[in-house]
């Protein structure tokens, strides 16, 4: 089994909500003033609520780098779908530690674990470790059976992250196309079939 998919098969949260791209979880400037648009289904207030927590910033950039490295190992790309931070995931990550305030000390708390990690095992934080290095950490708290008492938090913050990678990637508009879901799609109708028109003598 690759990667991606036994890193996949672990768990598949409820669908939450998507944001746009990567970039959409770096505020615009102060001076610019973006005009609110307000979704189909939504209300006003909730557009408003919105577009607050998408101008405020809880990520610090090298966190943001440390999380849009996660969810390419949880999630890359492969011969059907691009990565999970080519499909928005670290910007939805960004917007839902704002909307759920209670994961920002389990989020920030496991990626300061992981970095203090790193540094014992390779003397750098995660971000600056090799890729093999990188893999090799990730491989001792990606699999809670496997993983050993001692990595319990790195395991409870890899599921936290697992979590919204894949609530990010499969609400996004590539995660929905990799699903191959079509929703409601029209249908052609030809009308009653003949022989029960026949039966209830409509058949002309």
């Amino acid at each position: 089994m690759k990667r991606r998919d036994s890193l996949k098969a672990l768990t598949l949260s409820s669908l939450g909500m998507a944001v746009g791209p990567a970039e959409a979880a770096v505020p615009a400037p102060p001076d610019k003033k973006v005009p609110l648009k307000v979704p189909g289904g939504r209300q006003a207030f909730e557009a408003e609520r919105d577009a607050k927590l998408n101008a405020e910033k809880f990520f610090t950039p090298a966190e943001l780098k440390t999380v849009t490295l996660l969810c390419d190992i949880i999630l890359p790309a492969d011969a059907k779908s691009g990565s999970a931070s080519q499909a928005g995931v670290p910007a939805f990550i960004e917007f839902m530690m704002k909307d759920q305030p209670a994961n920002q000390t389990p989020m920030r708390g496991g990626l300061a674990w992981l970095d203090n990690q790193c540094r014992k095992r390779f003397s750098k934080p995660f971000a600056d470790a090799t890729k093999a290095q990188q893999i090799e950490m990730v491989d001792l708290i990606a699999y809670p059976q496997k993983a050993t008492p001692a990595m319990s938090q790195g395991v409870a913050f890899f599921n936290l992250m697992r979590n919204f990678t894949m609530t990010g990637f499969y609400t996004s508009k590539m995660g929905i196309e990799d699903l191959g879901y079509m929703g409601n799609t029209p249908n052609n109708w030809d009308g009653p079939p003949e022989a029960v028109l026949k039966q209830y003598g409509l058949l002309k």
